[in-house]
């Protein structure tokens, strides 16, 4: 299913009927300030294999992120971190940021491995946000390209759409997206490092 909305005037029908579909196990592909993604439910152990088995990987061994809403819902995911990190993540959401945490054994269990560390996004993108304050729960994600090799397809929902059809319950459609994947920010030691440069830029 190819669903269209406006970013910048959702119709809440729309939302929850993309809610339902993640609360059923169904994967969805999101728009984001960066390049579209597949979506799950956190909450839902058959959405999690599926978007495992589209990405051709074994779940325990994923290396997915987690959409958030704000930074209020991470500490069930995250270990507590230093200040420094915390005002650095405030001032980069949202935006095109990876944040590499510490895990909490939570992620572990819900991943069904001995996971460490997650990756925190909250993007800039208000529909994508809408879909997960009204979901009540972070979104598990994987960007729509194969080992960074960011093609043509991954910014036009049309086309992602005709690609993935039979993976997915519906592709939303915000017009086309970028090419350019977030940057990613390591904070699982004492000094921040970028472990890939991407659309955000850290002061």
């Amino acid at each position: 299913m190819l669903i269209e909305i406006r970013p910048e005037n959702p119709d809440q029908r729309q939302i929850d009927q993309i809610v339902s579909m993640l609360n059923n196990g169904g994967i969805i592909v999101v728009p984001t300030d960066t390049i579209y993604a597949f979506a799950a439910s956190i909450n839902s152990k058959k959405g999690l294999e599926k978007l495992a088995k589209i990405k051709n990987v074994k779940l325990k061994k994923s290396q997915f992120s987690l959409i958030c809403h704000d930074l209020s819902e991470i500490s069930t995911y995250t270990k507590p971190m230093d200040r420094k990190v915390f005002r650095t993540m405030k001032n980069a959401f949202p935006g095109p940021f990876t944040f590499i945490l510490n895990a909490t054994n939570h992620v572990a269990k819900l991943f069904g491995s001995n996971k460490k560390e997650v990756g925190i996004r909250v993007p800039n993108h208000g529909l994508t946000r809408a879909i997960v304050k009204s979901l009540g729960h972070p979104l598990v994600s994987s960007s729509v390209l194969d080992d960074d090799d960011i093609i043509k397809y991954t910014t036009d929902p049309l086309t992602i759409f005709e690609r993935h059809e039979n993976d997915v319950e519906a592709v939303i459609d915000c017009g086309f997206g970028n090419n350019v994947a977030s940057t990613i920010i390591d904070c699982t030691t004492s000094e921040l490092s970028i472990l890939r440069q991407g659309a955000g830029e850290i002061d």
